[in-house]
């Protein structure tokens, strides 16, 4: 081979290399930028944009009222909303806002698994309501409806409620949300939530107090956006080979010890 092409061959991988490390770059930039992702099948796989946590430094809360913790929450500060039993082998710690499509979409494709495990006494989920979408788009809709999930607790009917607005969730840029008498309407798709103290807990705010010390505990935690889970304090939705299928894998295997 001639000193001529020897040089050429060389060059072309120089620029190949110096390529591929540009396209590196981009793609840790990328990453950085990407929070959430829909999750079908397999956590982080469609891109869908979290919500970035920089931009909910907003003074959340300041005027939110006194501190009042709903039945039965749980952790510091009683700031965790528990499903399922103590006694679980696994812990779940899942940081959510109402408003959040990422947080639906996670919620959409592990539910049914969460349930099977908490209904079989294999895992413990600990709840933490965020106001991300507020702080981000305007609106007081995450921290009302967080409110309102927390009335329900308060009814022994978080779950199903939680279910609920998960699953009719309006579109993020629409704060339907902050409506009451939406949040009402929607307490009548579970079966003896609709009552006068709750509707009486949902207007008044009664939480609101508590909601915004449950979103500054979020960003004190320095966590990157909404949903944030945390499986025995590992966070497995930044682990793109996590699935559903995996994660009852996980829990099983240590309910077996």
């Amino acid at each position: 081979m001639s000193e001529k092409n020897r040089e050429g061959k060389r060059t072309a991988r120089e620029r190949l290399a110096e390529e591929r490390e540009k396209q590196k770059s981009a793609e840790r930039r990328r990453r950085t930028l990407i929070v959430g992702a829909t999750v079908v099948g397999v956590l982080g796989l469609a891109a869908v944009i979290g919500v970035v946590a920089a931009n909910a430094g907003k003074d959340d809360g300041a005027d939110a009222g006194p501190v009042v913790a709903p039945s039965g929450a749980q952790g510091k500060d009683a700031l965790a909303i528990p499903v399922g039993k103590d006694s679980a082998a696994s812990t779940l710690t899942v940081w959510e806002d109402f408003r959040c499509p990422a947080c639906k979409a996670f919620e959409q494709a592990y539910r049914p698994t969460i349930h099977e495990l908490t209904d079989a006494g294999q895992l413990k989920v600990e709840y933490h309501l965020v106001t991300l979408i507020d702080g981000n788009m305007g609106g007081t809709g995450s921290g009302a409806s967080a409110n309102a999930a927390a009335c329900a607790q308060d009814a022994g009917k978080f779950t199903a409620y939680h279910d609920v607005l998960f699953d009719n969730q309006p579109r993020e840029i629409d704060d339907a949300y902050a409506e009451n008498d939406k949040l009402i309407e929607l307490a009548g798709k579970v079966d003896g939530l609709d009552t006068p103290a709750f509707r009486t807990c949902v207007e008044d705010g009664t939480h609101d107090g508590w909601v915004a010390k449950s979103h500054q505990a979020f960003r004190d935690g320095d966590f990157s956006g909404t949903p944030t889970v945390l499986l025995d304090g590992k966070n497995i939705y930044q682990d793109r080979t996590m699935t559903p299928a995996k994660l009852k894998q996980l829990v099983q295997q240590a309910a077996k010890g």
